[in-house]
């Protein structure tokens, strides 16, 4: 009789897909793919990693580069945390190590960025080291198929999790082991509506025999969500636009943006309209629009936006953060995704 583990070999060398770090052992480009991967679906991290490794074929490359360039690159991926401190580890890697990538799981874990699933992905597919990688789809696969109801964003039921994934690690072949469990739940034991009648575990999975697959795996946090209100000004002077840099540590960090008014709570256009504009002379200043609110989701938070357009003679600041740029150059800036799309609209409309 095949074993648990076999079956979802067996599953995997008939189902997995054709991805491109896949066909590779550098621990550079595995490092690239597993990062753009935290959070994000393959499906929309293909194009990503495809664009990195042939703009940045290299640790040398990527260590190298401005932050700008790394973060233009990345933009619409979101987390931009882990675009920082992909290129602060580059050039960690580049300093101290000669450019050679860390060989071992300790020293992979130590670089910024990198936490034990992606140390353990990272040291068994690029190193063949015994490491089992525990992401949000092998939590899912072992908490279902061995009836686990600790919740998965526990301590405890972390460590519990983690200890199976170890006992059922293979040192023959480590890398396929973690590939083939993390395929397994990406594609066959979906978070909601698995299809179970397909599934060549059913037959010995708790979850599936017990009728409990939508309620396992088992959480008991609920993430806060938070609402933000967003003005934004388009602030032009004939074929200039003023634009900021993000700082501090908040969402988008270190992107440019419109200059921006947040506020605790939703404003009436008078109020928009009676606000004192982010640039010092308000003597010429011509409100041209104002626009509707646009909603934009994140993980944790919904931003409601709106676009005040205005234009004006001679623009200046106090702000250092505040920069002036030609029109036609604000596309080599990164921005947020919730402004690149406002604005591609924006300026096909005018």
């Amino acid at each position: 009789m095949e074993s648990f583990t076999q079956k979802i070999y067996k599953w995997y060398i008939n189902n997995k897909r054709d991805l491109p770090w896949r066909e590779t052992s550098d621990p550079y480009k595995i490092w690239i793919s597993e990062i753009i991967l935290q959070q994000t679906r393959v499906v929309q991290g293909m194009g990503y990693y495809n664009r990195f490794v042939e703009k940045f074929p290299t640790v040398f490359d990527l260590a190298s580069a401005s932050e700008d360039t790394v973060l233009k690159l990345w933009q619409g991926l979101g987390y931009y945390s882990r675009a920082r401190n992909l290129h602060t580890t580059a050039k960690l890697i580049v300093k101290e190590h000669k450019g050679i990538f860390p060989n071992d799981y300790k020293s992979i874990l130590s670089l910024k960025g990198i936490g034990n699933y992606t140390a353990a992905a990272i040291a068994s597919i690029a190193f063949n080291l015994p490491h089992a990688a525990v992401d949000g789809n092998i939590y899912r696969v072992i908490s279902r198929y061995f009836g686990i109801i600790t919740p998965i964003d526990s301590q405890k039921g972390k460590t519990e999790i983690q200890k199976i994934a170890n006992d059922l690690i293979t040192v023959k072949n480590p890398g396929f082991h973690n590939q083939a469990f993390m395929e397994f739940g990406a594609l066959q034991c979906l978070p909601k509506s698995p299809d179970c009648n397909s599934c060549p575990l059913q037959e010995t999975c708790y979850s599936a025999k017990s009728g409990l697959t939508d309620q396992i795996p088992v959480k008991e946090k609920k993430v806060k969500q938070r609402t933000r209100f967003f003005y934004y000004y388009i602030i032009e002077n004939k074929n200039t636009i003023l634009l900021e840099k993000r700082i501090g540590n908040d969402i988008w960090k270190n992107l440019h943006q419109l200059p921006l008014i947040e506020s605790e709570s939703e404003l009436s256009e008078i109020e928009i309209i009676n606000m004192k504009t982010p640039v010092n002379n308000h003597e010429n200043v011509n409100l041209k629009s104002i626009s509707g609110s646009v909603k934009h989701v994140l993980t944790h938070q919904t931003i409601y936006a709106r676009f005040i357009h205005i234009e004006a003679e001679d623009f200046y600041s106090n702000d250092s953060n505040f920069i002036k740029v030609n029109k036609k150059d604000i596309y080599k800036f990164a921005v947020p995704r919730l402004l690149e799309n406002y604005l591609n609209k924006f300026y096909s409309l005018t």
